[in-house]
């Protein structure tokens, strides 16, 4: 049980910070109600009634997301392989040479057709 003391301290500290956070904003946060704070706000699309059809819809923040969330992938693949890297031999070094060539060759991809820009 003692190496998860720290854990649990931190699990406390952390429960204790968002309660005390919370409940003072509560009380010293400022009252101000009105109408544009409580309307429906999604990634910068001003929300309208659809056209019958359905009409265009803009998907390059999802889009953006979806990238995002394929590097983010790639770390998760890369920190275990960090992890064991001593007790690895020479194909898993070959073989996550290949992946991360793989990932860069998509990533120069996306760049070079403007996947990342918000223009």
């Amino acid at each position: 049980m003692n190496p998860y003391i720290p854990i649990v301290g931190m699990v406390a500290l952390a429960t204790i910070f968002v309660v005390i956070s919370m409940s003072l904003s509560l009380v010293l946060g400022p009252r101000r109600y009105n109408r544009a704070k409580y309307d429906s706000y999604e990634c910068g699309i001003q929300p309208t009634p659809q056209p019958v059809g359905g009409g265009r819809f803009p998907v390059k923040y999802y889009i953006t997301a979806m990238l995002f969330i394929i590097f983010d992938i790639e770390v998760v693949f890369l920190f275990p392989w960090a992890v064991a890297y001593r007790q690895l031999g020479t194909f898993a070094v070959i073989e996550m040479i290949v992946f991360i060539i793989t990932v860069f060759i998509a990533y120069f991809y996306v760049l070079r057709r403007k996947g990342l820009d918000w223009d």
